[in-house]
């Protein structure tokens, strides 16, 4: 029987953090490791234990949210996954490329260290909220059984299979459809600028009529008042998220027409410093004051 009174936690990012903090509130006594410092202090104030990444395994229940496939495959080495305590799970919360969850998948399996790939959906309000999204794959008996820790900290699970790389499959096309709307919502608002009618208003009608879903709701405010800051996503992920789908279609032998644009357009935003600090939504940026 998986402990689910104890959580580790690896990588305190943004969301990282507010994991972090709703899991002691939620009751969980918690375990976090960072490799900056700051982050970790910041949850210690709350309640939880800082452990190093081999005491962070001796918890049945590991999770983790790393930033990117380097710093996942560097950190879960075979050397830590060795080590690992027999019953552990691991719930690997990062958006991964397809290679890098099967390689991590099959280092997991080596070393008899269960695991999820369960890329969420949400910014970190969502976790604090408690309306975090799961997607998971892996075997679902070790799905089961941390589903009651799932349940505290999100809305929703999604099994797509045993196969751990459709869930970061799942996750980057997901991704993949929020870009083309902070590009069209961009693209939009910058015409109604143009033309000299109030784009709050244009927002209203668009959220009101066929696009009333969240990423319109939420980003198309940001975009029109510019408030791109404190960034709940960065931009820099936002590129990551692009060269993902790209990378993914290229092993799915297909074709994106619209996918090197976008990427070309998260590069500019990068290049320019007051753009590569804010939100990925600033990507919208790049089309309204005409930068290509």
């Amino acid at each position: 029987m998986t402990n689910l009174k104890t959580v580790s936690l690896i990588g305190l990012g943004s969301m990282g953090r507010a994991l972090g903090a709703r899991l002691i509130e939620q009751g969980f006594d918690l375990e976090v490791w960072n490799r900056s410092q700051e982050p970790v202090a910041e949850l210690v104030a709350l309640g939880a234990r800082r452990v190093d990444l081999k005491q962070a395994f001796q918890n049945e229940t590991v999770i983790s949210f790393l930033s990117n496939d380097a710093a996942a495959l560097e950190v879960f080495s075979d050397e830590l996954l060795e080590s690992a305590e027999s019953n552990a799970i691991h719930i690997n919360m990062s958006t991964l490329s397809t290679d890098a969850s099967r390689v991590l998948a099959a280092r997991h399996a080596q070393h008899n260290v269960a695991y999820l790939a369960s890329p969420v959906l949400g910014r970190p309000a969502a976790i604090t909220a408690g309306k975090l999204l799961i997607i998971a794959a892996g075997a679902e008996t070790d799905l089961t059984k941390v589903m009651p820790v799932l349940e505290k900290l999100s809305a929703k699970v999604w099994f797509v299979g045993e196969q751990h790389e459709k869930s970061n499959l799942v996750k980057i096309g997901l991704n993949y459809n929020i870009i083309h709307a902070l590009q069209a919502l961009g693209e939009s608002v910058s015409l109604i600028e143009a033309g000299g009618v109030d784009p709050l208003t244009f927002i209203e009608i668009l959220t009101h009529t066929a696009f009333s879903g969240a990423v319109y709701s939420g980003y198309g405010p940001m975009i029109v008042n510019r408030q791109y800051e404190p960034a709940g996503f960065a931009m820099a992920l936002g590129l990551k998220d692009v060269k993902l789908v790209e990378q993914a279609a290229a092993e799915l032998s297909l074709k994106l027409p619209v996918a090197p644009i976008l990427r070309e357009l998260f590069e500019t935003a990068l290049e320019d410093p007051s753009l590569a600090k804010l939100d990925w939504s600033a990507v919208a940026e790049v089309t309204r004051q005409h930068k290509i």
